[in-house]
């Protein structure tokens, strides 16, 4: 079992999102993964965006940048 941990999550309204969140955070080289969502939690798709809590900041602008639509931005150890 892993270990949990303090994870910034991004929800999405569509798994389109999702997967264009993906490919510009590779681009970007902004660490982090798609990740199944959470039980805790509610959202559109069945994915999130799942990276450490010091890239908020970096996030936010690519979400912007490539205006990707999103639900939220949450905090949670998973």
């Amino acid at each position: 079992m892993r270990k949990k941990e303090d994870r910034l999550l991004v929800t999405f309204f569509t798994t389109a999102e999702a997967m264009a969140m993906e490919q510009a955070c590779r681009r970007e080289q902004i660490p982090g993964r798609l990740i199944p969502l959470p039980r805790q939690i509610s959202a559109g798709c069945g994915f999130v965006w799942s990276a450490p809590p010091d890239c908020e900041d970096r996030l936010r602008a690519v979400l912007g940048k490539e205006k990707i639509a999103y639900e939220s931005i949450l905090r949670m150890m998973v």
